[in-house]
């Protein structure tokens, strides 16, 4: 055991953690926890075992660090409105639940086994080895009791429970000098039905608790609801309500992450009245936060975000009960390397507890940690400054604008390289702040660590489209008016704007994928970008001009492909569940695309948009995904592929059914054949006319020179008679005269 709490120690580091994210090992990693979480969260401690120091592990410590190691993986502080359950039995934020990683690490099982192992028997026994969490029932109870509630109060238990008895032990296991002393907590739930005498309870409230950490953690819940009641009515100070929950996480430190469940749950309920942290009853940030407040926004300023101005009351700073217990709990923890797996949970739980309530919760959280250690000032002003962007949609677009400036605004308009260093430096920042400066953040980097937490996500597909229209739009009027004098003309090269149009599709796919992945790809597919085709949002308060228009509709298509490529490559050699779902996106889309060409859907948008967008969609598709291609319907392909005639697109027609697979080579053959047949058409045309042209002119030729023939000889027959009389009676062989030479031109 020794042993196995070294190797948890090690890898629970944030560095540790951090390299098994980069490596993509994160469901591995959970799979390979959820054994050593069920095994010895149900095993009693000893008194011979029972110690929290490293060189003596005991049970709870080995179930502690393996159950706040899993907790840590699959976000578990996340915040409840996340993890909410739907009628469909799963978690809003499904890609971030305990079911996904587990799913993840199964199809990686199978598809592995696939390519090395080609025996059929054996990949069944793999499908049949897969885990899964009902295969832990300790653990999936607990999983279950933690999200009931998270979305509902605690319910009411009965005093003869076992849960009920447990929860009387730890409250007066932890409270056992305030026992001693005469006070109690005043709540039901802290008294003995069982009529025992005051000495025998407190000698069996004396010893050592010895149950499994499965059922400790069961019984947690409604410790808290008993000490935040009883703080709430004043019986139970805030001095003694934290110390109970310190002492409650020295006990078992797994059971922070049942605090910091109830906690934010209760937080997004609102149920609890706030309390004034004066500094008497609760600890106050009065002392540094006007600094911080200023701070955040000089950090928001610099990257184009503007927020509204709070009222500047530092003494009547009030926050809810809990988020008041929490953060006086975390900052009692002290700043030692072997409590780094504690830090590591309690510092983003507090950061999302106090990001969902009102102004100024953050940064008065903040401010106390602030005070608390003065090397993190600076990175916890920058964190405060990301949850302006968790509930504010303004602030979201205006970082989001900001990115595109940055980006494109900085390229100049004959530099068309994607890898510009000034694009990528003013969208991510070209320096690192030195240690006790002021911090230089650029917007994209604010965007990259504030993008998880929006709550609104759908919300960002709809800015990013329209700042890609917009700015692709922009690209092709500043090419339109181009005054370069290496160029004999004013007009700029439009190959030139289309490139801009791939940097511009290329920025808006990459905000796409880091802000909601494989969520946010689906609905650009589905509902994002039909949707702006059915309702042609377009500029109206000046003319659009045809490059522009053709241009915007090239930006859309880079957009689509390179997210979609994003998220599922371009080849077909992906898991199942992946193709799966390509295919179902990707040809629901190219239908959307062949009901229009039919008639059967009309649109709003300008019919040169809509011939862009779909001409550099397919020719993206056919030059970069053929793979994508073969997955679509032979009716669709057909469709797609006569639209395409029709716009006089050939060639891009039948490389469309080329790349159709096999059942699109009878259609590709057809086109083929049809074309063949349209240019045989068109050059026997164009010879019938020809020979016409070249008959008429023969004739005329033809007559030219009967008439020159007649003339040669008439001026021949003057000029003999003038210049020579005596070659009309001498028969000599014909010389040539010099008027020949004129005669005989043709």
């Amino acid at each position: 055991m020794p042993m196995l709490s070294a190797i948890l120690y090690g890898a629970s580091s944030v560095d540790t953690v951090h390299i098994l994210t980069l490596h993509g090992v994160v469901p591995e990693v959970a799979a390979y926890l959820l054994p050593l979480c069920e095994v010895f969260g149900s095993l009693e401690p000893t008194l011979s075992t029972k110690s929290n120091k490293a060189d003596d592990p005991s049970v709870y410590m080995v179930f502690s660090l393996a159950f706040l190691f899993l907790l840590r993986l699959w976000k578990f502080y996340r915040p409840p409105l996340e993890q909410c359950v739907t009628e469909q039995a799963r978690a809003v934020g499904g890609e971030l639940s305990l079911e996904y990683l587990l799913s993840l690490h199964n199809n990686r099982t199978v598809f592995f086994q696939n390519e090395t192992n080609s025996n059929p028997d054996h990949i069944e026994n793999v499908s049949d080895n897969a885990t899964y969490v009902h295969s832990y029932p300790k653990l999936r109870s607990w999983h279950w009791q933690n999200r009931s509630c998270i979305v509902s109060t605690i319910s009411v238990l009965s005093s003869e429970s076992p849960i009920h008895q447990l929860a009387n032990k730890i409250l007066n296991m932890i409270y056992l000098k305030m026992t001693k002393s005469g006070s109690t907590l005043g709540n039901s739930s802290t008294t003995s039905s069982s009529g025992s005498s005051t000495s025998a309870g407190e000698d069996a409230f004396q010893r050592p608790i010895q149950v499994p950490a499965w059922e400790v953690l069961e019984a947690i819940p409604f410790v808290l609801e008993a000490i935040l009641t009883a703080c709430a009515h004043g019986r139970l100070s805030s001095r003694d309500l934290t110390t109970g929950l310190r002492d409650l996480v020295e006990f078992l430190p797994a059971s922070l992450a049942a605090i910091i469940s109830y906690f934010s749950a209760e937080i997004t309920r609102g149920v609890w009245k706030s309390v004034l942290m004066n500094g008497i009853d609760w600890p106050s940030p009065a002392a540094i936060l006007p600094l911080v407040q200023s701070e955040i926004k000089e950090i928001l300023a610099a990257t184009g975000v503007s927020i509204p101005n709070y009222p500047s009351d530092v003494s009547q700073i009030m926050l809810p009960l809990p988020m008041a217990a929490l953060v006086s709990l975390t900052i009692t923890f002290k700043l030692e390397k072997n409590l780094e797996y504690i830090h590591a949970v309690a510092g983003p739980a507090l950061e999302s507890c106090a990001s969902n309530g009102p102004w100024p919760g953050i940064p008065a959280v903040g401010s106390l940690w602030a005070q608390k250690v003065r090397r993190w000032h600076y990175f916890i002003v920058f964190s405060c400054s990301r949850s302006v962007f968790r509930q504010n949609k303004e602030c979201v677009a205006q970082l989001l604008r900001s990115c595109f400036t940055a980006f494109l605004g900085s390229v100049p308009v004959l530099t068309p390289s994607l890898s510009c260093q000034s694009g990528v430096n003013g969208l991510l920042g070209s320096t690192i702040t030195d240690r006790n400066v002021h911090p230089i953040v650029a917007p994209g980097f604010l965007y990259l660590r504030s993008c998880q937490l929006i709550q609104d996500v759908l919300y960002v597909n709809d800015v990013i489209v329209r700042l890609v229209t917009e700015f692709a739009r922009s690209s092709a009027l500043t090419c339109e008016s181009t005054d370069n004098p290496r160029l004999k003309s004013s007009q700029a090269s439009l190959c030139l704007a289309t490139v801009r149009a791939s940097e511009v599709g290329t920025l808006g796919a990459s905000l796409i994928c880091v802000s909601g992945g494989f969520r946010l790809v689906q609905e650009l597919y589905r509902e994002t970008i039909p949707t702006w085709l059915l309702s042609g949002k377009e500029t109206k308060h000046r003319e659009v001009s045809a490059v522009s228009r053709v241009v915007e509709g090239y930006a859309l298509a880079y957009l689509l492909i390179l997210s979609g490529s994003f998220m599922w490559s371009l080849d077909d050699k992906l898991p199942n569940w992946v193709l799966t779902k390509r295919v179902c996106i990707v040809g629901n889309h190219m239908d959307f695309l062949a009901g229009v060409l039919v008639g059967k859907i009309a649109l709003a948008c300008h019919p040169t948009t809509w011939k862009a967008y779909v001409s550099c969609l397919v020719g993206l598709m056919v030059n970069f995904a053929p793979a994508w291609i073969q997955e679509v319907k032979l009716k669709t392909l057909r469709t797609l592929a006569s639209g395409l005639r029709g716009w006089h697109e050939c060639e891009l027609a039948l490389a469309l059914l080329e790349r159709g697979g096999v059942a699109a080579i009878g259609s590709a053959a057809e086109l083929s054949v049809a074309l063949s047949m349209w240019y045989f058409c068109l050059t026997g045309f164009a010879v019938t006319e020809l020979l016409l042209i070249l008959e008429a002119t023969s004739r005329t030729l033809s007559y030219i020179r009967k008439l020159r023939r007649g003339l040669r000889m008439t001026v021949r027959v003057f000029s003999g008679i003038i210049l020579s009389p005596t070659r009309l009676t001498k028969k000599k062989s014909p010389s040539l005269h010099p008027f020949d030479f004129y005669f005989c031109a043709e």
